[in-house]
């Protein structure tokens, strides 16, 4: 088995976690900047997150053979308060001709308020300024739907934004049709007890298909595994799904979006 884990918060895992993604066949890791598990009180703070993001984490990633890429931006999370969504805004740009920055993410939204959305915006405006890739952060503990419906306005009404340079995750059975059908591609978060269980991840492959779909495994600081992909992948194997199937939506399809920033290189 090969895959690609392509949102997997690293720095909330140890070493060993590394070890077992790569014995599991994963070829490379890509980590969305998040939340630290608090919020932080300064743009200093996201400073050194982002350091951390492109400078530590692959070194440390590279010792278990696995290449590590990342995503920057200001969390939904700690994205009520303006001023400081427009100082980490400010950093940003400095960061991403780095060489394992792929792009925006994941921006999006938490509680569905006006300021998020208003970050989400300032977000959307820097990736299309810049031409980077979007991966978008659907919410969890407000309403999915309705936080799903502001994202692809905020998306669509920026007529310089293209669908298919767009993740948006976390999608569920109530979401996904609505994102497939915008032209945009849905991720998969997978978590053991929670939001999209490995089971529930196939359900929605078989009853929407797996063009322009990828599972990810979060590894977040929350209760998540970090071998959620490979697991999802035996789950289709015991229904019946071929090798093929399995490898074109847990290692191509990833390569598939992933490739479009030219960052994004496997070692031959």
């Amino acid at each position: 088995m090969r895959y690609i884990e392509p949102h997997g918060h690293m720095v909330s895992l140890v070493t060993d976690d590394y070890l077992d993604m790569a014995t599991a066949g994963c070829q490379a890791v890509c980590e969305p900047a998040f939340w630290a598990g608090f919020d932080r009180s300064s743009a200093d703070g996201f400073h050194d997150y982002f350091c951390q993001l492109t400078e530590h984490e692959p070194k440390r990633a590279a010792r278990f053979g696995l290449p590590h890429f990342c995503w920057l931006c200001i969390n939904p999370k700690e994205s009520e308060d303006i001023a400081l969504a427009d100082d980490v805004l400010a950093l940003i740009p400095k960061f991403l001709d780095r060489p394992t920055v792929l792009g925006i993410g994941e921006i999006g939204l938490n509680k569905n308020s006006r300021n998020e959305v208003k970050v989400l915006e300032k977000h959307v405006d820097l990736a299309a300024r810049e031409q980077q890739l979007i991966l978008v952060h659907t919410p969890h503990l407000e309403d999915k739907l309705k936080g799903t419906r502001l994202i692809l306005d905020v998306l669509q009404s920026d007529s310089r934004i293209r669908p298919e340079r767009c993740i948006i995750d976390h999608v569920e059975e109530h979401t996904v049709r609505r994102v497939l059908d915008a032209g945009f591609w849905a991720g998969m978060t997978l978590y053991p007890e929670s939001k999209c269980t490995s089971a529930r991840a196939v359900d929605i492959v078989e009853m929407y298909g797996a063009e322009r779909v990828w599972m990810n495994s979060a590894c977040d600081w929350g209760v998540s595994v970090p071998l959620a992909v490979p697991y999802a992948a035996l789950e289709m194997r015991r229904r019946g799904h071929s090798a093929e199937a399995v490898d074109r939506l847990i290692y191509q399809n990833p390569i598939r979006f992933l490739s479009q920033c030219p960052k994004f290189k496997l070692p031959a």
